[in-house]
């Protein structure tokens, strides 16, 4: 069992950075590749990033690569959104979950554990 817990989410102009963290409970977090998803009101919940279980492979939807980095120090059992040159469109509740199964890691159906999400709202 893993229990996630999101933060550092806020309200920033468009441009500015954020950096959201994923805290996990549980030992074997070390051995789970991990997932940042986001969902807009009245919009399905969409694939930001995942990052395998050592860190060495990161991967992106398009409209975010260049602007947001993931990464996770498995020391302190945590996963980490760096979220740079932010836009309105980049508004909406993020989470974190972790990667249960599948072949195609952009499908949330392939993730579990999810967290209570951190809210993300850019100003223009």
């Amino acid at each position: 069992q893993v229990q996630l817990v999101e933060s550092g989410g806020g309200l920033v102009q468009a441009g500015d950075s954020l950096r959201l963290s994923c805290a996990a409970s549980g030992r074997t977090f070390s051995t789970y590749s991990m997932g940042w998803f986001r969902q807009a009101p009245g919009q399905e919940r969409e694939f930001v990033a995942a990052i395998n279980w050592s860190g060495a492979n990161t991967y992106y939807a398009d409209s975010v690569k260049g602007r947001f980095t993931i990464s996770r120090d498995n020391a302190k059992n945590t996963v980490y959104l760096q979220m740079n040159s932010l836009k309105p469109e980049d508004s909406a509740i993020y989470f974190c979950a972790v990667r249960l199964t599948g072949r195609d890691l952009r499908r949330p159906d392939e993730y579990g554990y999810w967290g209570q999400g951190t809210q993300v709202t850019v100003s223009s």
